[in-house]
């Protein structure tokens, strides 16, 4: 008798998140690449598609809602035609309701990447915080385990729910072919990406937190250009005035929205260093990118910083103070660019640190978790 495990693959079919878009294809594919003996991997996807581009999977199960009518429908209970048994969700969208683990052996494991409709719900929508706090309690009621991908996450959830011992801890990773492109050069020309950079993610949280890199910057390495990644195009003017009000001048800063796999990596490898000075409760997805390609890596302490980074990179910063923050992340620049040696001993350190991160690693417990549910 074959074992299936049903994965949710919504963000494949619609996606609202480029890093919920790219966990559920890096996690689906590693699961069907590390399917245990006797098992397969099916997935379970809304209304809007006629072919689910993933080899390997044993069945699509379509249901007859769209997106957002089903996330309507699963925030209210409606199980809207989901099938039972092993359902797995990289995200938090999930059929949660009553079911039997023990005699019909049904199982649902949901996954939360960050923590922002809790700790900093003032830069996200109304409605989409209403859905993610609705979730998480009908996650309290009916899911068996809810992964998270830092023990330092795990902690604080913990403080949110009485999940307990379901609450269980798996990174996430880079993307499984991350890597220079042999095209990098011809990449960055196209991209008006200059070389020796320092590089930056405009998604890192409210556009402030950029603001404090900026400073840092200019108060540590005052002629380095400074590439910032993923900046939504709403966010793009206030980060310009960010730069100019922090003193870097005109045409030293380099504004992208979301680029491919192959151009952030192209991008990279540019890169002196890559800064990360947001506090918030998520996954570092760009840190983890940059430890892989072997960039030394400055950041602002946080607890997933701190459990991310380890010792790959710089952590600094304990007052939770915008002025001690530049102040510390300035001398950090200075001290992981400070000479050649410098730089490349924190490339191979943060090069160590990133093979830590595998999808394979993932999906491999990803299946363990489910066979001791």
């Amino acid at each position: 008798m074959t074992t299936t495990l049903r994965v949710v693959l919504d963000q494949l079919v619609t996606p609202t998140d480029p890093h919920l878009e790219t966990a559920s294809r890096e996690l689906a594919a590693a699961l069907i690449q590390t399917c245990p003996t006797g098992c397969d991997v099916a997935a379970i996807v809304p209304a809007g598609t006629d072919d689910l581009a993933m080899p390997g999977l044993a069945e699509v199960h379509r249901l007859g809602l769209g997106r957002r009518e089903l996330a309507a429908a699963w925030q209210i209970g409606m199980p809207v035609g989901a099938p039972g048994g092993l359902v797995h969700a990289p995200t938090l969208l999930a059929p949660l309701v009553r079911h039997d683990r023990v005699h019909d052996n049904d199982q649902t494991v949901v996954t939360l990447w960050d923590l922002d409709p809790w700790a900093s719900p003032s830069g996200i929508p109304r409605t989409s915080v209403a859905w993610h706090r609705a979730m998480l309690k009908r996650a309290e009621k009916h899911a068996d385990a809810v992964v998270v991908p830092t023990h330092a996450m795990a902690e604080r959830l913990a403080e949110l729910t009485r999940l307990g011992a379901r609450i269980r801890v798996i990174a996430g990773a880079a993307p499984a072919a991350f890597a220079v492109p042999v095209d990098a050069v011809g990449r960055r020309r196209t991209l008006g990406v200059p070389e020796g950079c320092v590089v930056c993610s405009g998604d890192a949280g409210a556009p402030s937190a950029l603001g404090t890199a900026f400073a840092a910057v200019v108060r540590g390495h005052p002629d380095l250009p400074v590439v910032v990644l993923d900046a939504p195009e709403e966010h793009m003017p206030e980060i310009a005035g960010l730069a100019l009000a922090a003193g870097l001048r005109d045409g030293q800063v380099h504004v992208r929205g979301r680029l491919a796999a192959a151009d952030r990596a192209a991008v990279l490898d540019a890169a002196l260093a890559f800064v990360a000075p947001s506090r918030r409760s998520t996954f570092p997805w760009r840190v983890v990118e940059a430890l892989r390609l072997g960039v030394p890596v400055v950041a602002v302490a946080s607890p997933d910083h701190r459990e991310t980074i380890v010792d790959g990179g710089l952590v600094v910063g304990e007052t939770h103070s915008a002025d001690a923050d530049v102040d510390v992340l300035a001398e950090a620049l200075q001290r992981a660019l400070a000479s050649t040696d410098a730089a490349d001993r924190l490339g191979v350190l943060a090069a160590d640190r990133g093979r830590a991160f595998s999808w394979h690693e993932a999906a491999d417990r990803v299946w363990q978790l489910h066979a001791e549910l």
